[in-house]
């Protein structure tokens, strides 16, 4: 008999796995701060006779494209996100410019907000009106850490 109720992402991976900090690369992901970051810029200064060598890390926010900095000693582990891509198609936009997605078993997701940036000409009531008018759109989202956002919005391929 099992009805435990275990809350855990889909796949029951983890938010998060360690990587040793001199492993770290530019443009790999980090968490720096309690948000996950793609790393932007990366150095390692030299100490003295005892002490360790130290990695400066500088990253972007994958979701805010906030900047943040952190040091840390190359022998210690830092949090790595799971960052993960779905594609999406586009099946609808509400008013307030939340997207209507239909996922690749048929099911519907409608909880996440499109980025005015994303839609051509900035124009968040006219990519409505070209959705209802039937033009197809695919949707990438990426997530991590129990976050999602819409990163790229384009035109579906005609089948």
């Amino acid at each position: 008999m099992s009805d435990h109720d275990f809350e855990s992402s889909g796949s029951g991976a983890s938010a998060t796995y360690p990587m040793q900090c001199s492993a770290l690369r530019k443009n790999g992901f980090v968490v720096l701060k309690g948000r996950p970051c793609k790393i932007i810029e990366m150095s390692t200064s030299k100490t003295g006779k005892h002490g360790h060598a130290k990695v400066h890390l500088v990253g972007l926010d994958i979701f805010t494209n906030k900047k943040l900095e952190d040091i840390s000693p190359s022998t210690h582990n830092m949090d790595v996100p799971n960052v993960s891509r779905t594609e999406y198609t586009v099946i609808g936009c509400d008013e307030d410019g939340y997207l209507s997605l239909m996922t690749s078993d048929g099911s519907t997701k409608d909880d996440i907000k499109i980025d005015p940036e994303l839609v051509k000409d900035k124009d968040v009531k006219k990519f409505r009106e070209e959705i209802e008018g039937g033009k197809e759109f695919l949707a990438t989202v990426v997530s991590a850490m129990g976050e999602e956002a819409v990163s790229q919005i384009r035109d579906a391929p005609n089948s």
